[in-house]
């Protein structure tokens, strides 16, 4: 049964992983090609994933789902991620997206990784072994590179990309470690349900839902279909209910597949520019990812 749940928390991330590596890809495309507006987007996914998750849940469980508003302390760390963990993860990697591209924000994000076994490393009082040091250093030097293309005197990117992309590798280890108490009470499509429906109504407050910009076609359609049903409703619950079987930070290496995906689909659709400096940063990051795995 063990193995079972692990090959199940494995396959899960990578789907995961998969489905927010594209949709981050389509969320370029309508951010620079049709002008519609990350926080808009944001407001929208949360509102529409959350009472998507939610219904399922009701499906699934009934009045059960109501069940997580009994406990103070399980009202105030499900608040706590649907105010930030759930708005943060996603508005500073689509701000990342915006400044920069896909590729590029995805990789930057996939710092978190490094970010969650520097906290581990603290919370547990022990300093990290080998592996996690040389792959921290390799997630540092990885980002570098990708940001400054070696020079020491200049950024390859806007000073805005990398700082939504550095939040974003923040965002995504506060994402992966808050909601794991949650998460071994409660089923996580009631977590996620309820969290991104939270994520929404309080975004609205920052960009309204019905107030919609940019222009509107089959394929703005297309994307942003994408974006709020397989890259939100099926990857968060895939995501979370991997971290559940093993562990944030397991889940959030195997989640690698992700910049991967995002570079290729933006270099042949898009057309981004992903230069050798740009590659080397990526493997850099990547090899830190598999260092930690192999931990």
């Amino acid at each position: 049964m063990e193995n079972g749940n692990q090959l199940k928390g494995f396959l899960l991330a990578i789907l995961a992983a998969t489905l927010w590596g594209v949709s981050g890809t389509f969320g370029q495309f309508v951010f620079s090609n049709r002008g519609v507006d990350p926080a808009w987007l944001v407001t929208v996914r949360c509102l529409s994933s959350g009472l998507i998750l939610l219904a399922l849940g009701y499906f699934r469980f009934g009045l059960n789902i109501f069940n997580i508003w009994k406990s103070n302390t399980d009202i105030l760390a499900l608040l706590i991620f649907g105010l930030i963990g759930i708005p943060l993860v996603q508005y500073t990697y689509f701000a990342a997206i915006q400044h920069s591209n896909a590729a590029t924000a995805t990789v930057l994000q996939y710092a978190g990784p490094a970010l969650i076994a520097i906290y581990l490393a603290i919370v547990n009082k022990r300093l990290p072994g080998v592996f996690s040091m040389l792959a921290i250093v390799l997630a540092i030097a990885g980002t570098f590179l990708l940001v400054t293309h070696g020079s020491f005197n200049s950024l390859s990117i806007s000073g805005l990309a990398l700082f939504w992309g550095i939040n974003s590798a923040v965002a995504l280890a506060f994402y992966s470690i808050q909601p794991i108490k949650l998460l071994h009470r409660y089923h996580a499509i009631v977590v996620i349900g309820w969290a991104m429906l939270i994520g929404g109504i309080a975004f609205s407050f920052v960009r309204v839902p019905w107030q919609v910009e940019g222009t509107w076609d089959l394929d703005t359609y297309i994307s942003t279909a994408f974006i709020i049903f397989l890259g939100s409703v099926v990857a968060f619950y895939a995501y979370l209910s991997a971290v559940k079987w093993i562990g944030a930070q397991t889940t959030s290496l195997l989640a690698s597949a992700e910049p991967l995906s995002a570079a290729l689909i933006s270099v042949f659709w898009l057309k981004v520019s992903f230069g050798s400096m740009d590659i080397l940063g990526s493997v850099l990051i990547l090899l830190a990812i598999f260092l930690l795995a192999r931990k």
